[in-house]
């Protein structure tokens, strides 16, 4: 999987923003050895499921696709989150995935 970043075309207006998260999020804290991008990804999905975060949440949900999360397995974890979370949460999170994997033919 290409390394992840920050939108690029926020630098104009928060270039410090996009560079702490290129350089300590996506740089260092991204590469850590201590979780597998999958196990970083199935975390990162969870937290911003949990706490209705949907613009970010549909990026993470298509790297957690490329990291080597299934549907069936994000489906799950939503599922269990859910009564931890809130369900109005996981189905925001539900739908979004669902939509993601129309649109990757998974």
């Amino acid at each position: 999987m290409p390394k992840q970043s920050a939108p690029q075309e926020l630098a104009g207006i928060a270039p410090k923003l996009v560079e702490v998260t290129d350089e300590v999020l996506f740089g260092d804290v991204w590469e850590r050895p201590g979780l597998s991008p999958r196990d970083r990804s199935l975390v990162t999905v969870s937290v911003l499921a949990a706490l209705y975060r949907g613009e970010q949440l549909e990026y993470h949900l298509g790297v957690a696709l490329d990291n080597g999360l299934g549907v069936a397995e994000l489906s799950e974890a939503i599922t269990h989150l859910a009564f931890y979370a809130g369900w109005p949460n996981a189905m925001s999170a539900i739908t979004r995935l669902k939509g993601i994997a129309e649109k990757r033919g998974a």
